[in-house]
């Protein structure tokens, strides 16, 4: 059997009988060519892909990413229970700072219409709960007077005077 039969035979059984044996390799030739081109540029993404992945790993002074995140992880869990013991504190703060004295209304005024100058005064102190007292100071031509009134949930159990009242409207955030 010649070459040029044995070459019919593989055309043949490829189903290219009739094709130009040059044209066929030349083609495979081709592609092999475009196929070694894609294999390069595979190897060339592969090894800058490595070289990063490399440098991703090792951080400054080598430290592995691994340890790093580690250490991000250990420092979160260090947070976390700061916070909660800084959240204990605040609410104990919150507790005592609920009974201090934070809110405050003032109004002077002349009792008498003699003295002139609004020498006599209200003053309502209360803490967050409108639990607190009232000072009024009654400033006459025979001297001063002074009197407390305690006051509960933002009410009094005596009569309150209208700059009582009005004192008491500003310290409750009505001015």
């Amino acid at each position: 059997m010649d070459t040029n039969t044995a070459k019919k035979g593989i055309l043949e059984i490829l189903g290219l009988g009739n094709a130009d044996t040059g044209w066929f390799f030349i083609v495979v030739t081709l592609l092999l060519i475009i196929l070694l081109i894609v294999i390069i540029v595979l190897i060339v993404k592969m090894n800058d892909m490595k070289r990063r992945y490399q440098k991703f790993m090792q951080g400054s002074k080598a430290i592995s990413l691994e340890g790093e995140i580690q250490k991000l992880i250990s420092d979160v869990d260090k947070l976390k229970k700061e916070s909660r013991a800084y959240s204990n504190d605040i609410d104990l703060l919150f507790k005592k700072h609920e009974g201090a004295l934070q809110k405050m209304g003032l109004v002077k005024y002349d009792a008498f219409k003699e003295m002139g100058g609004n020498m006599s005064f209200c003053l309502v102190l209360l803490d967050e709960n409108d639990n607190g007292f009232v000072i009024n100071s009654v400033h006459s031509s025979n001297g001063c007077y002074s009197y407390s009134k305690r006051i509960k949930n933002g009410t009094c159990d005596l009569d309150l005077s209208a700059e009582e009242q009005e004192a008491m409207r500003r310290a409750m955030g009505g001015e």
